[in-house]
């Protein structure tokens, strides 16, 4: 998932074509789990699967270009509250993946500039800039149109609308939530480690949590056809290509860290869950996703 950040300069064609592409996979990265899902797999299994792949791709990217990790006492704190957050918000907005319609999971997810901001003023005592605070009501209002919160879409009216979609939400605000918090302390207690190196620690946290779920509910729950097999290595496969291409391609196209152009994923989601899995919303909640990826994108390109 892509962090609010504004790019420190203009992108050139191939930096942002490179970030769409990146945002295309991480949309196609739910489509394929949800197809997993759909087909025996599930959540903790494929968290496990996608994380320890990606782990060995940037451990390998880590040793192929000689970088020594080093850690003070501080990171050796934080660094594994930061992994085990990651993890907790892997599994969340899987579950919430599971549960919901693709694109309505990410969104909901997206809502997490808000919590990055409370956390901040919680933990940290910094006030919300103004942007922000104008931004918020124009998110909420656009994710209550896009999970059409009133049941006035579907016809189910309000409670029947939320006993439908009520668990799914709740996950994927928890993934908000923790992915909020694990930026927060990550800007303030590990922000001088290599992104690599904080990369390759989160991964193996977030595969270490999912493998303890795992256990504790009795074992891996694998694909019982050949779809869901095709669903699990294509989240593996995306996901991981996904992360070896913001390590590799953008820093060499002047592009540091994360870009809020790949903050359209759930539109890419929107179109490949219609296109694939059949799944279709209401254009009031097309509309409300919009407005929420529209104000996400103003938040992460705004000058600082």
């Amino acid at each position: 998932m892509s962090t609010v950040a504004a790019p420190a300069r203009a992108l050139s064609g191939a930096a942002f074509a490179t970030l769409l592409l990146i945002a295309l996979m991480m949309g196609a990265n739910h489509v394929a789990a949800r197809i997993a899902f759909n087909h025996g797999a599930d959540v903790a299994t494929a968290v496990v699967f996608r994380s320890t792949a990606t782990t060995l791709v940037v451990v390998a990217l880590l040793a192929l270009q000689g970088v020594r990790p080093r850690f003070s006492a501080r990171h050796r704190r934080f660094l594994p509250v930061i992994g085990l957050l990651i993890g907790v918000q892997s599994l969340c907005l899987y579950s919430s993946v599971a549960r919901l319609p693709v694109a309505l999971a990410l969104l909901a997810f997206n809502t997490y500039p808000i919590w990055t901001a409370a956390w901040s003023a919680l933990l940290y005592r910094q006030r919300p800039e103004r942007a922000m605070l104008l931004a918020m009501p124009v998110i909420l209002v656009g994710l209550a149109m896009a999970l059409d919160v009133f049941g006035a879409a579907s016809g189910l009216g309000a409670a029947g609308q939320w006993s439908r979609i009520g668990a799914g939400v709740g996950f994927a605000l928890s993934a908000a939530a923790t992915f909020g918090l694990a930026l927060v302390l990550t800007q303030h207690e590990a922000g001088d480690v290599d992104g690599r190196v904080r990369t390759a620690t989160t991964m193996a946290s977030a595969a270490l949590v999912a493998t303890v779920t795992i256990v504790l509910q009795g074992g891996l729950h694998l694909p019982t056809a050949p779809a869901g097999w095709g669903g699990l290595a294509a989240l593996t496969f995306l996901y991981g290509t996904a992360f070896t291409i913001m390590f590799t391609v953008l820093p060499r196209l002047g592009v540091v860290g994360n870009s809020a152009i790949m903050n359209v994923e759930p539109v890419f989601a929107l179109v490949l869950a219609w296109a694939v899995l059949g799944q279709a919303i209401a254009p009031m909640q097309v509309a409300g996703a919009l407005v929420v990826v529209g104000a996400v994108m103003v938040l992460g390109l705004r000058k600082r």
